[in-house]
Formats: structure tokens, sequence, C-alpha cells
């Protein structure tokens, strides 16, 4: 019998702000046990091992990722969507970075069908919609706004434009603005 309130959500949610604590690289079933004053064994009826601890917090934070791209979205289109979306990882990427880094986590087919990922795609091309993009160029612009948010994302919370003017809300502003220009002016093949 495990130890009274302990669950496998409790510890995915205890995971999840670890994470955002000490980096999602650094998240153990034993690191876990120790936050909670208990021995690791103790946490093996509720999660097999350290592997699924990391996909539980991967989906959560796609989830919540989800749901709050769900809510900027709501009646948004064009720009304004775009920059909607991209704040949302963005913001969330600072209030979250060990979340965030989970969210980036590979998983196995299965798995990630049955997360909230296939939502950030239906997001994304619903937002595409706006820029009147058919395939394969929507599925081009999905990869590309993916790139950008994330990459972007990353070297910033990297430190990689900590050192240069001009700051680097005004250069998020600048990207937003020629995404946009981009996508209503896409290139022919």
């Amino acid at each position: 019998m495990g130890r009274a309130g302990l669950t496998g959500e409790r510890l995915i949610r205890a995971g999840a702000e670890l994470a955002d604590e000490i980096g999602f690289d650094r998240v153990t079933v034993s690191e876990l046990a120790r936050r909670f004053g208990v021995k690791t064994p103790s946490l093996y009826s509720h999660l097999r091992n350290s592997r699924e601890l990391r996909t539980g917090i991967a989906l959560l934070a796609l989830e919540e990722l989800a749901d709050r791209a769900a809510d900027a979205l709501a009646g948004r289109a064009g720009k304004e969507a775009l920059t909607a979306l991209a704040n949302v990882y963005r913001d969330y990427a600072r209030e979250h970075p060990g979340r965030y880094a989970a969210a980036q986590l590979r998983l196995d087919p299965q798995t990630a069908a049955a997360g909230a990922g296939a939502r950030h795609a239906q997001m994304t091309r619903a937002l595409l919609r706006g820029y009147d993009l058919a395939e394969p160029d929507q599925t081009h612009a999905v990869r590309l706004l993916g790139s950008v948010f994330h990459g972007y994302v990353s070297l910033e919370m990297g430190g990689g434009f900590s050192h240069s003017a001009p700051d680097t809300q005004e250069t998020w502003s600048r990207v937003l603005d020629a995404l946009d220009a981009l996508l209503r002016n896409w290139p022919a093949p």
C-alpha cells in the first residue's frame, strides 16, 4: 500500500514543480522521493521509473500549454492570433522553464497521439487558415512557426541575447511582424 496522499498524478505535478526549480533534466524518482521525505522504492507503486515521471511531466506541460493557447486564440485571427500564440509559448517558458523543457521531450507515437500535442498542431493550422495557406505550404508554415517560437525562446532563456541591444522584447515584436509579413506573402513553390 502506498503512502497516504501520494498518487501518480500528485507525483507528476510535484515533479513538474521540481522541474521548474532545478531543471527538467535533473528530475528523477529519487529526487522526487527526497522532496516528499520518503524512500525511493515507496514511489514505485505509483510510478514505474523516472521515464514515466518525465513523460507524465511532458504530457502535463503540453496540456497546460494547449489550454493557454486555446484561451489566447479564442476570437482572434491573422497577426493578432499569431502574436497571441507566440506569446503563450514565450510566457509559459518564462514562468515554467522546467515544464517548457519537458514539453520538448520526444514521446513515442502512441503516447504523443494520446496527449495534447495534436491540439497544438490543430490550433496552429487554424491560425494559418487566416493566411489562406493550402497544403503542403501549411505544413511548412507549421514547422516554421514552431522552429521560430521554440528557437527564439530557447536562445533567449539560455542567455543568447543578453549581451547586446536592442532589448529582446523589441526583437520579439519585429520577429512576429516579419512572420506575419511572410505568411501574408508566402512564396509560390
